[in-house]
């Protein structure tokens, strides 16, 4: 029979997290005057243990006990070699798999909400504040509040809160509120639904309403939590890197692409960012980010200073970005709409150690169907950006007639995202292509703000 699982003991699980600001450095974020802030800026947002963090260029940061104890209930998660989708594509490239839907909510989110309950809870936070897209994040972190008795309330994304009903409901079971954004629980929620009744909304409007709802707390036991986009979020993701960098080495395996979906760049970064250490140091690897065509911000937004949130409420961040008003169209993988692109990941794209691309989502849907079909599990719509990438990238292969060993992150199942397969199977999905004229726009509206600097910034060990 042949190897089709690699897995680790809990006892190789890895202890630290790879902060990758060691590495490399970032333009700085600045206020709405355009001068650069400091540590001390965000403190009525996030909890200060997490802000160090943030701003932290040590290499290496210790995972508290706590944490690897509530991890240890589905990590180290599996790689899994791809046969029989190998098999279907006749390929000669060797496709290897890193599950990250086996966590209680099924997806690769639970990694950094475990920990920032945590550390919300070691500062002695009693409610946290959140915004979700298509559900997983913000279900990601009820399931984590819950593990450190914290309360939790999420504003969810209105088109996806209609369209995936069952997140909601995943997120209560958990015991935090949920509420359709944008809202009436908040001023800019009301604001906006006068101005635009019928909107779908966006990630940047429920950003603003949570951080309006955080900043309403004068007792100071409040929180915001972000799923994605901040340095601390992704350096708590390395540990699917890390893991799987044990993982590949039992089988004297390394992978010459590695692939993952991207829309604030949490997944993307936690399974990439351990080998563009490696890539930094000399390592021949493609690298690649996938976003949809109908949200392309690596592949045709310009990099700019912009706020992460539609209101104006956080610092301006380097990135590539669509606008903070962007809104996008109502796409399916809601995990992927936002407009920023994480500073990190932005400035690695424009380093050119990451090639980003975009896939519009009928082929996602497709390469989702066949993923289903040949290796079992159904993914969520945001994974399927990147096994449609992995299989125009073992087609590739075939045409070159190389053998190649292609790494792609399994971000999360589609067990509860079936009603866009429905219309996928019913043909009722479209495509969709940002034009140039909304580019252009949030070009123009972007020249306001600082322009970043682009020069190469990452720095070898």
């Amino acid at each position: 029979m042949k190897q089709k699982t690699i897995t680790l003991s809990q006892k190789e699980m890895p202890k630290q997290w790879y902060n990758i600001l060691a590495d490399m450095k970032l333009n700085p974020p600045l206020d709405k005057d355009g001068n650069p802030i400091g540590p001390e800026a965000l403190s009525k947002i996030f909890p200060m243990n997490l802000i160090e963090q943030e701003v932290s260029t040590q290499r290496w940061i210790d995972i508290p006990e706590e944490v690897l104890e509530v991890l240890s209930i589905w990590r180290p998660s599996p790689i899994t070699r791809a046969y029989n989708l190998e098999k279907a594509l006749d390929t000669p490239a060797k496709i290897y798999i890193k599950n990250e839907n086996v966590s209680p909510p099924g997806s690769h989110k639970p990694n950094t909400a475990v920990a920032q309950a945590y550390y919300n809870k070691e500062f002695g936070i009693k409610k946290m504040v959140t915004e979700t897209g298509a559900g997983q994040w913000g279900s990601a972190l009820a399931f984590a509040t819950q593990q450190f008795g914290i309360e939790l309330k999420v504003f969810m994304v209105r088109v996806s809160f209609d369209q995936k009903p069952y997140r909601k409901t995943m997120m209560k079971v958990w015991g935090a509120d949920c509420f359709s954004s944008p809202s009436n629980e908040t001023e800019f929620g009301r604001k906006i639904l006068k101005e635009m009744p019928d909107t779908p909304g966006s990630l940047g409007i429920a950003i603003s309403e949570a951080i309006e709802t955080t900043l309403e707390d004068k007792e100071g036991k409040t929180r915001y939590a972000l799923g994605s986009v901040l340095n601390h979020v992704m350096m708590h993701q390395t540990i699917i890197g890390l893991e799987t960098k044990k993982q590949l080495a039992k089988i004297n395996e390394y992978p010459d692409v590695i692939i993952g979906c991207a829309g604030g760049g949490s997944n993307f970064a936690g399974l990439s960012f351990p080998y563009i250490c490696d890539k930094m140091n000399g390592k021949k690897i493609d690298i690649y980010a996938v976003e949809p065509t109908a949200c392309p911000t690596l592949t045709k937004a310009p990099f700019a200073y912009d706020f992460g949130d539609a209101e104006g409420l956080t610092p301006l961040l380097a990135m590539y970005s669509l606008g903070h008003n962007f809104m996008p169209p109502p796409v399916h993988a809601g995990g992927l709409r936002y407009h920023g692109m994480a500073p990190t990941v932005s400035q690695l794209v424009v380093n050119g150690l990451v090639i980003p691309d975009s896939i519009g989502q009928l082929e996602t849907f497709e390469a989702g169907i066949l993923f289903a079909r040949t290796e079992g599990i159904i993914p969520a719509p945001e994974t399927n950006h990147a096994i449609a990438k992995v299989i125009r990238e073992a087609k590739k292969a075939k045409e070159e007639g190389k053998e190649k060993t292609i790494l792609f992150n399994f971000s999360g199942h589609g067990l509860i995202d079936l009603s866009s397969y429905e219309s996928y199977l019913n043909d009722s999905l479209k495509y969709y292509e940002l034009s140039d004229d909304v580019i252009a726009k949030s070009e123009e509206i972007l020249k306001q703000y600082p322009t970043p600097k682009k020069k190469p910034q990452y720095k070898n060990k």
